[in-house]
């Protein structure tokens, strides 16, 4: 008779940070019952994964379904792989992190479900060579990847039904290949067709191994995915046809197998992912044309083109976006600080246990990246990164200063290329904030840390060109019909609301703070708004001059640039001086602009200084613009307006408890308008708010060689 030998894997993940009522609706629609029936079929194995964030967040909310599971677990039926336990991208921290977060998820499966996971799920199966020995070093011995990862060392896919030995320094290590063709038609085809797959994979050696890995998601949380598993019995349906064909279809877990069979070979494995990842990972303008080229390869007279045709890198995210790069290197920044106490003496009985779990909360990977799925646009995702961050540089703050000095006080300079752009960048730290400036790049303030409430005030995210924009007509612009057919994500170019392809705008340069712009007199709000305007300047994202002068309890940080500005009569020089000061023990920055005219004629320019603010919800009611002076008929983020001659304008989120005031001098006319994004998700197309812009501007005659001074003073109230 012939067999085949399958194990069904599942991965089960929710990200740090995100909403309680997402966590809840995912258990209700996918977690719990896809347990519930498995447990009505006994004949049937399974290999589940949950994150460390997950199960925390299941043991203190459904406290029964670690009993549950705990009792499928001890009777054979299911086996649990480990992970990191925040789930992060292994090979985008460091060796002893990687350790130290698969050990973390081992101790709590040791204590809640009395296991020792032999494999481990690879979050996003993103794969270098070098992992095998720190994954050794954890005490892992299997994993499972992608088949296309083995087809990218020449592999057929007739060579693929089995598991194979890889290594790194004689660290061995095994690897199974996933079935790509199981992982699309299941739950998306009717169970009857993966079992006519099943068949064709089957042969009378009775060493064929068929491997299922995928979301767990995908078994209620998917779009339509719960009507089609449970309400339309899919799920029941597959395992009572496993159990049926139970004579030919050996349905093992990975550690049978282990046990049963030999490995095929040893291989080696290039850099890779699954494959929608890679394609994700290129360049935007690269994708339609990587996706043109693949359609065109598999037209032609070539067998399985995927061996030899790849797309994108996973790294190469921190180089599609800066924002993910920021985040990533404030937490090598931030670890690197821990690592330093780690290795002090005088440290070795202080509490660092917690501090180094924030860093690992913070290393969890669905922010710092974007594709179908992947959380860089979701504001709510890289608040939490942040925000673990900051509480961990506050509470290592505390261990290197004393709480003597955090009561009085302090400041800090350094400059240094924090982000590996290839440019110094200059940060000042004091016991209430800690802000990063960009001289090469028009002396931005990009990420601004206000401690008493552990945020990144500047984390916003600049609209750019997605290689799925293009769909965007396909979708017509219609909102999805959520009752329509059944599809998988990857087929889903559906809308979530009307007319997202007329909000797809490009920016030109980061949006942060500190933008330097000169503008032309025929500027509108909704022209500056969609970067559809033009710049008189030659100041932003070009090098500014710093100079940096503090005492022990202050710094001020001097820009300035000698610049040219286009006017009626043509370009003149402009000097601009930018000088920040920031004192220990504040909560305020001031900032004063200095414009100078080189010229010997008189000249009329247009001036504007741009702040963006992400405060995480633009129609939130506890959320919203403040103006003493003026009324402001529509106060939430979202908004967009422009009142004349300000003294004073302010963003409250009640949420936080935080007032960010800024006061100007002279009175200036004040825009604002959010940034949107329209991105692509699970569920189809989105519009996202990512930032609220405050653009303080004024129209300034200026005489010959003279100059003109505006004041901004940013003053941050933590509220009660």
């Amino acid at each position: 008779m012939n067999t085949i030998n399958l194990v069904i894997g599942l991965h089960n993940h929710q990200p740090v940070g995100n909403f309680d009522f997402v966590f809840e609706e995912a258990y209700q629609r996918a977690y719990l019952p896809f347990l519930q029936v498995l447990s009505a079929h006994p004949g049937v194995r399974t290999v589940q994964h949950y994150s460390g964030i997950l199960l925390e967040w299941i043991l203190s909310h459904h406290p029964d379904f670690i009993s549950l599971l705990s009792s499928m677990v001890s009777r054979g039926q299911i086996e649990i792989m480990t992970g990191g336990y925040y789930e992060p991208i292994l090979i985008a921290i460091s060796d002893p992190d990687k350790v130290g977060q698969i050990r973390k998820l081992d101790q709590f499966l040791r204590k809640h479900l009395d296991c020792k996971p032999r494999g481990i799920w690879l979050a996003e199966r993103v794969w270098e060579p070098q992992l095998p020995l720190p994954l050794v070093q954890a005490g892992v011995e299997y994993t499972v990847l992608d088949d296309s990862h083995f087809k990218h060392s020449g592999l057929s896919g007739a060579d693929l039904q089995g598991y194979f030995i890889t290594e790194e320094q004689g660290a061995l290590l095994k690897v199974f290949p996933i079935d790509e063709k199981l992982r699309y038609s299941i739950p998306f085809q009717p169970p009857e067709e993966t079992i006519a797959y099943l068949q064709s994979l089957a042969d009378s050696s009775g060493d064929r191994i068929a491997v299922f890995a995928d979301d767990g998601e995908k078994f209620g949380v998917w779009p339509n995915t719960y009507h089609q598993c449970y309400e339309n019995g899919w799920l029941e349906s597959f395992f009572s046809l496993l159990e049926e064909n139970r004579e030919w279809i050996r349905v093992l877990t990975f550690a049978e197998t282990l046990d049963r069979f030999a490995p095929r070979g040893r291989v080696y494995l290039p850099t890779a992912s699954y494959r929608e990842m890679m394609t994700w990972a290129l360049p935007a303008a690269a994708i339609p044309e990587y996706e043109n080229m693949k359609s065109w390869l598999e037209q032609a007279p070539f067998k399985e083109v995927d061996r030899f045709f790849q797309a994108g890198f996973w790294r190469n995210f921190f180089a599609k976006y800066p924002e993910a790069n920021q985040m990533h290197k404030r937490m090598l920044q931030v670890r690197d600080d821990l690592k330093r106490l780690e290795s002090d003496p005088a440290m070795q009985a202080a509490p660092l246990e917690p501090i180094r779990d924030l860093v690992y909360a913070a290393q969890c990977n669905c922010p710092y990246w974007h594709g179908v799925f992947g959380g860089l646009y979701l504001t709510n995702l890289r608040y939490a990164i942040y925000n673990h961050l900051i509480r961990a540089q506050v509470a290592i703050d505390r261990l290197i200063y004393g709480k003597e000095a955090i009561a009085h006080g302090w400041v800090r300079i350094e400059q240094k290329d924090v982000n590996c752009d290839g440019l110094e960048e200059t940060f000042v730290d004091t016991d209430r904030m800690r802000l990063y400036f960009a001289p090469a790049k028009g002396g931005t303030l990009f990420e601004w840390d206000f401690k008493p409430c552990a945020i990144n005030l500047l984390d916003t995210l600049s609209r750019r060109p997605e290689g799925y924009h293009h769909k965007l007509s396909e979708a017509g612009g219609q909102q999805a019909d959520q009752s329509a057919d059944f599809y998988t994500i990857h087929e889903n170019i559906r809308s979530q609301e009307s007319g997202l392809q007329d909000l797809v705008d490009c920016d030109s340069y980061q949006r942060v703070a500190l933008i330097d712009h000169f503008l032309h007199p025929e500027t509108d709000l909704d022209g500056f708004s969609r970067t559809k305007y033009r710049e008189q300047g030659d100041f932003i994202e070009q090098p500014y001059q710093v100079q940096v002068e503090k005492t022990e309890t202050s710094a001020r940080l001097m820009f300035s640039r000698e610049g040219q500005v286009q006017v009626d009569h043509g370009k003149v020089p402009m000097h601009l001086d930018k000088t920040i000061e920031i004192k220990a023990g504040s909560d305020s920055i001031g900032l004063t602009y200095r414009l100078h005219n080189r010229n010997n004629r008189s000249i009329e320019i247009w001036f504007a200084a741009e702040l963006a603010f992400n405060l995480l919800a633009g129609e939130a009611v506890d959320r919203y613009y403040a103006a003493h002076q003026a009324a402001i008929d529509d106060r939430c983020l979202r908004s967009r307006g422009s009142i004349a001659d300000l003294a004073q304008f302010s963003l409250v989120d009640e949420w936080l408890g935080l007032h960010i005031n800024l006061d100007f001098a002279p009175r200036a006319e004040v825009w604002r308008f959010p940034i949107e994004t329209v991105s692509m998700s699970e569920s189809g197309f989105e519009r996202i708010y990512q930032a609220s812009v405050v653009v303080p501007n004024w129209k300034i005659l200026l005489p010959p060689q003279a100059s003109k001074q505006m004041e901004i003073q940013i003053e941050l109230h933590k509220l009660e």
